[in-house]
């Protein structure tokens, strides 16, 4: 960056930590709390529902009773998974150190979240707009209103490095933009959103593109790894 645009970076590098300030790693939250899998929203209220019983208000939800966001009648069978499930991995690996270090530094984030990447995100950014100042936890999202075509074209434009994974940025005959290597990246084992995904899937190219990991996160919990491949082909997904 600094020699492409003149842009002085500092790096400031933080820990995730638990209530007592023990360093955790992603291992220890998806054991401890759940895994991530499906949504946000959706992986929340099961994981309400697997803690609190089948008397709680999201029960209700899985039976019709209750109407919200989603339709949760689809995903009641996996209240019975062999597994925890929660939204925690967010809130405990990336939020928290992110607080932190707002708390400690006095600077408020900017967030290059887009509205169009979930529906929740969209309606943040219906109720906030792009600087959500009088939030608990002000933030700005400059990008609120772009595509994910508008992020493309600007990095082909203005000749902006991005990661090696992404491949190439090419055009289909049509003038859409795509990548030929990964579409998406984010947190490597996040499950959110795959099984909405064509094949290749995100699991599925790992283990092309870095098959190591791949092993460590399809691997049993009793072996040393993730325990994810029994995670998600129970709803459906395929890991190879």
């Amino acid at each position: 960056m600094k020699l492409t645009f003149s842009i002085e970076v500092e790096t400031i590098m933080d820990t995730p930590k638990d209530k007592n300030g023990k360093r955790i790693i992603f291992k220890d939250v998806i054991l401890n709390e759940g895994y991530p899998i499906l949504s946000k929203n959706i992986s929340r209220q099961i994981g309400d529902v697997q803690r609190l019983g089948q008397d709680c208000w999201a029960a209700r939800c899985f039976d019709g009773r209750e109407t919200g966001m989603y339709d949760m009648r689809r995903w009641k069978y996996v209240l019975s998974a062999p597994y925890k499930v929660s939204n925690k991995c967010c809130e405990i690996m990336k939020k928290r150190p992110a607080h932190r270090f707002t708390k400690l530094s006095g600077l408020m984030p900017i967030i290059g979240t887009m509205a169009c990447e979930s529906r929740q995100r969209k309606t943040e950014w219906l109720h906030n707009g792009c600087n959500a100042f009088n939030k608990k936890n002000p933030s700005s999202q400059p990008m609120s209103f772009w595509t994910e075509q508008d992020v493309l074209e600007c990095l082909v434009k203005y000749e902006i490095p991005y990661s090696s994974v992404y491949g190439n940025i090419m055009r289909d005959k049509k003038g859409k933009w795509y990548t030929t290597g990964y579409s998406r990246t984010g947190c490597i084992f996040c499950g959110y959103g795959c099984h909405l995904e064509q094949e290749p899937n995100r699991f599925q190219m790992l283990k092309e593109t870095h098959p190591k990991i791949w092993n460590y996160c399809m691997k049993s919990v009793e072996d040393g790894g993730l325990g994810m491949r029994e995670v998600l082909e129970y709803i459906g997904v395929k890991v190879e």
